[in-house]
């Protein structure tokens, strides 16, 4: 039997053409012909009022913190449940991570409980979408008006996913919170192997993100001939991708609604293949709360226990089926353990223990994935 990778890259054809001619263009370091090709598609497609393409979701994140001025002291609260760049960006710049439980219905934070962590040092709301589905952005919003918080979405697995709000609105993800960070990493929906962008939709925050992501400098605003040279104002890193990078990612740009639909159609073939599975106790499935949609970023399992979830990855493994476990529970990792006690968060330690993610990705042949899940479970019983 053939190996069945937990992720393969997908190549829609005119990824190296479009490097070729970035290339020839004479310009392939940062904002070139193609990077302002991806930021116009994405700002026009989803309403983002800015698009800034970096070298990854992590420095898209550092960047937001210093956008908000984080400074030592400042509190921010975010799910455990998540990967670390997310605390690392504030980390970096000497802010306390306050960490939030899961849902109980699914792995991303839980709005309910995000109040009751509001201190007066707190400075800002991180909630992560997981799997690309939404949080209940209206309760986070709601809390951050009230305590004159930022919200910052991680939406790094979010691209091409909604909430709809209390009114009636479906807005991107991504789009609703004063920033937004997403990652184009190689497990991600679209991709250009290591890349990510920060969205900005508070309009204070536009001039400065541009210097910020230009090693501090007013760079940007002397190549539109706004300024006669520019000069070191603020601030900041080299935080912009090559072109060549952007090149690469526009050729998944355009081709983001085959690749979504063949993602979700792969989804639904999870879902409907796994149901009668769930519906004997053995696992459940993701849950899609009504006010999210689903842009199939990732099928998961969730197992009654850590031994089982063991026990059936070694079993897939056996049959060439390569599956992994996701986060393991910041609030627990050795580097906060050794600064500050742990809070009990026994929905975040759930999902460490039993959630399973299974291969997604475009070439998928899903139903031998389903087949042998199957199998493997008529061997158990």
């Amino acid at each position: 039997m053939n190996i069945i990778p937990f992720n393969k890259p997908y190549l829609t054809g005119k990824e190296g053409h479009y490097i070729y001619q970035a290339v020839l263009s004479g310009k392939i370091s940062g904002d070139g012909v193609y990077t302002k090709r991806c930021h116009s598609y994405l700002e026009e497609r989803f309403g983002f009022k800015k698009c800034l393409l970096t070298t990854s979701c992590t420095d898209a994140l550092e960047m937001a913190a210093l956008l908000i001025d984080i400074q030592p002291g400042d509190e921010v609260i975010m799910p455990s449940y998540t990967f670390v760049s997310t605390a690392n960006a504030f980390v970096l710049r000497g802010a306390k991570i306050v960490f939030c439980d899961s849902r109980i219905d699914h792995p991303g934070m839980d709005e309910d409980a995000v109040e009751a962590l509001v201190t007066e040092r707190t400075k800002a709301v991180v909630p992560v979408h997981y799997a690309g589905v939404a949080c209940d952005m209206d309760k986070i919003m709601a809390v951050a008006a009230r305590h004159n918080l930022f919200v910052i979405e991680d939406a790094a697995q979010a691209i091409d996913s909604y909430y709809t709000c209390k009114d009636g609105v479906r807005r991107p993800l991504g789009s609703i919170g004063h920033l937004a960070a997403f990652s184009f990493h190689e497990t991600k929906n679209i991709m250009s192997g290591e890349g990510g962008m920060l969205v900005i939709n508070d309009c204070q925050f536009l001039n400065r993100a541009e210097i910020i992501r230009e090693k501090g400098t007013n760079r940007s605003q002397f190549f539109r001939g706004e300024v006669d040279k520019y000069s070191w104002v603020d601030v900041g890193s080299s935080f912009l991708p090559s072109d060549i990078i952007a090149a690469f990612l526009y050729a998944q740009i355009e081709n983001l609604d085959d690749i979504q639909d063949r993602r979700k159609k792969i989804w639904a073939a999870y879902h409907e293949g796994l149901k009668p599975l769930e519906d004997k106790g053995l696992f459940r499935l993701p849950v899609i709360p009504s006010f999210a949609t689903n842009n199939a970023h990732m099928f998961y399992l969730v197992f009654n226990n850590l031994e089982k979830r063991v026990e059936f990855t070694r079993l897939l493994k056996e049959h060439n089926i390569y599956a992994v476990f996701h986060y393991l529970s910041l609030h627990k990792s050795p580097y906060y353990l050794s600064r500050y006690q742990a809070s009990e968060l026994t929905e975040t330690d759930r999902y460490t223990d039993c959630l399973l993610r299974l291969p997604m990705y475009y070439e998928l042949d899903v139903l031998k994935v389903i087949e042998v899940i199957n199998k493997i479970v008529d061997s158990l019983t």
